[in-house]
């Protein structure tokens, strides 16, 4: 799974990126480095105007955790936050949104947490680890989106009645990711960005086989600091090498 991720990233460095043409600079994301579920996280996707024209590309936040459409309430989205590639296709929580409701989520790196046997000198514990490509560059993360609608808002124009939503796809892990634990977000390269986001491709076998491991599977995995553990720590610090 991937459940903690790192972002970092200003929204001027990412619309010149990931070549978008919409942004509006009223929306503002402090950098994180303790991106956790139900946070609000960059997404870059394309939407086509409402009475048709061409798709433009965005950059906007959206809540990390799906709500399907469907959903009775958003407590749903804090379950949704990953979607395993093997059966996105046929998932009622996500099948549609693969077709039609693609998005790509910047990321520095994630953490993953690796069981730690005890010892004389230890206790059993979890360590968390940072992975990230080995040449530093920002992650294209592969994740879906979707529109929930607040049925105890009255007005369909009101701001509060819409929620969007997001979560990130997963596969099993290899290399670095894998010595640590057995899934790990999958990713789009630049050359593929275009295919990934565009609404009208709509076949499963084709926009699965733009998905990649992160950096191709050349990642970096380094044990961090504990800090990370706690939802409420934040900053670069999180990113220290772990105490012996």
């Amino acid at each position: 799974m991937c459940g903690r991720y790192v972002s970092t990233r200003s929204p001027e460095d990412l619309v010149w990126l990931f070549h978008v043409t919409d942004w509006n600079r009223q929306d503002v994301l402090e950098p994180s480095w303790n991106v956790a579920p139900t946070d609000e996280v960059w997404a870059v996707l394309e939407r086509t105007p409402r009475g048709g024209g061409t798709a433009r590309r965005q950059l906007r936040p959206l809540r990390w955790g799906l709500v399907p459409s469907w959903a009775k309430d958003t407590k749903i989205g804090a379950k949704m936050i990953n979607a395993r590639v093997e059966t996105i296709h046929e998932k009622p929580a996500f099948r549609r949104a693969f077709l039609k409701r693609r998005c790509l989520l910047p990321a520095d790196g994630f953490y993953e947490w690796q069981q730690v046997q005890a010892t004389d000198r230890v206790k059993a514990h979890k360590q968390p680890y940072f992975i990230s490509p080995e040449n530093g560059q920002v992650m294209a993360l592969a994740g879906l989106y979707e529109f929930w609608r607040d049925p105890a808002v009255a007005e369909d124009d009101d701001p509060a009645a819409w929620w969007t939503t997001c979560t990130i796809i997963t596969t099993e892990a290899t290399d670095a990711a894998g010595r640590i634990h057995p899934r790990m977000p999958l990713a789009v390269d630049p050359e593929r960005h275009d295919a990934w986001l565009a609404p009208e491709h709509q076949d499963p076998g084709r926009l699965r086989a733009l998905l990649n491991p992160p950096a191709d599977g050349r990642l970096d995995a380094r044990p961090v600091s504990a800090a990370v553990n706690d939802v409420h720590n934040n900053g670069p610090r999180l990113l220290d090498p772990a105490a012996p």
